[in-house]
């Protein structure tokens, strides 16, 4: 008989689904042409800073030992355990990236740029512990790669996470089509990664420059951030654990 905790974490996976399938509303097509709008304002060399930051995260995740030489795959756990000790990583997280976001906020828009980096890796690091609570072995590039995608689906345009979600319900066969990771790692088109993730934030990342109002917006936003990302990441390796993804 299931599981009633993996019943009631399929129904919550299920719903997460559709949540993501749905048409974009007026508002948020409203939102994205604002995003544009303050796209062309913002200084070249904030982008540029952007483009960097997003790239060497890329590059890290797929080939890097940064984040891999902490995580052993945990065994032998139930949906329950593993997903008790990931609400304890979110709420660590969570206040960590909150706390980083205020510190920087209330410096302006020098350290309001250092807090983009620093947020990645933290997201980063999360990621990798979550995949590892889930019994994933991050040191297969495949595994970096559903990071990727994972973090692609978080941080997205509605249009683009759709069409990663529909590559991570069907993850198993994505994965047996994939190439060696030298020459996935050819292929990779980092500068469109990067766009998407940076147009989803930066409508509320750009009041954490604002003198005086940063800290506020830093803490909420970069908490805030990482409440999504764990739930992303929670229901992404639901799909896989549960294989009723599609």
């Amino acid at each position: 008989m299931t599981n009633s905790y993996e019943e009631k974490a399929n129904i919550e996976m299920q719903r997460w689904q559709r949540k993501i399938e749905k048409s974009s509303s007026f508002s948020k097509k409203y939102t994205k042409k604002l995003q544009n709008k303050i796209n062309e304002k913002i200084p070249e060399k904030v982008h540029e800073m952007f483009t960097t930051s997003i790239k060497n995260m890329v590059q890290a995740t797929l080939v890097g030992a940064e984040y891999t030489t902490a995580t052993i795959p945990l065994e032998g756990a139930t949906l329950e355990e593993r997903e008790t000790k990931l609400q304890q990583k979110i709420k660590m997280y969570k206040k960590t990236a909150a706390v980083e976001g205020a510190g920087t906020g209330a410096g302006g828009i020098l350290l309001g740029m250092v807090d983009f980096p620093l947020l990645l890796s933290i997201k980063m690091k999360f990621l990798f512990e979550a995949a590892s609570l889930y019994g994933f072995d991050v040191k297969d590039y495949r595994e970096r790669l559903f990071i990727l995608y994972l973090f692609q689906l978080a941080f997205s345009s509605e249009e683009k996470r759709k069409e990663v979600l529909k590559k991570m319900k069907h993850w198993e066969e994505v994965k047996s089509q994939l190439p060696d990771k030298e020459t996935y790692l050819q292929q990779i088109n980092w500068k469109e990664f990067q766009l998407e993730y940076r147009d989803h934030i930066d409508l509320i990342k750009l009041l954490q420059i604002v003198p005086g109002f940063g800290a506020i917006v830093g803490a909420f936003a970069n908490y805030h951030f990482l409440e999504m990302l764990g739930e992303t990441a929670k229901n992404s390796y639901r799909m896989r654990v549960l294989g009723v993804g599609s």
